[in-house]
């Protein structure tokens, strides 16, 4: 008896989360034209993409040179 209502309080819960999906919060701020979120957007996205390419550089040890020799290589 507890499953059964324990399975219509989650399935009530998806629904509900289903129902208000469509209405979520709006990205954009008061006053803000369609020109200034795309201009917004690709100034997250460039961030975003050169923050990655740093981490990932930085990961494979490619951000500084390696100082495994005293020889200066060209």
């Amino acid at each position: 008896m507890k499953s059964f209502s324990l399975c219509r309080v989650i399935l009530g819960l998806m629904f509900v989360v289903l129902a208000f999906l469509p209405f979520g919060c709006k990205t954009t701020q008061p006053g803000e034209t369609g020109a200034e979120v795309n201009r917004r957007h690709d100034r997250v996205a460039r961030i975003n993409g050169e923050e990655f390419r740093s981490d990932l550089d930085k990961f494979l040890m490619l951000d500084k040179p390696s100082s495994l020799t005293d020889k200066r290589i060209p």
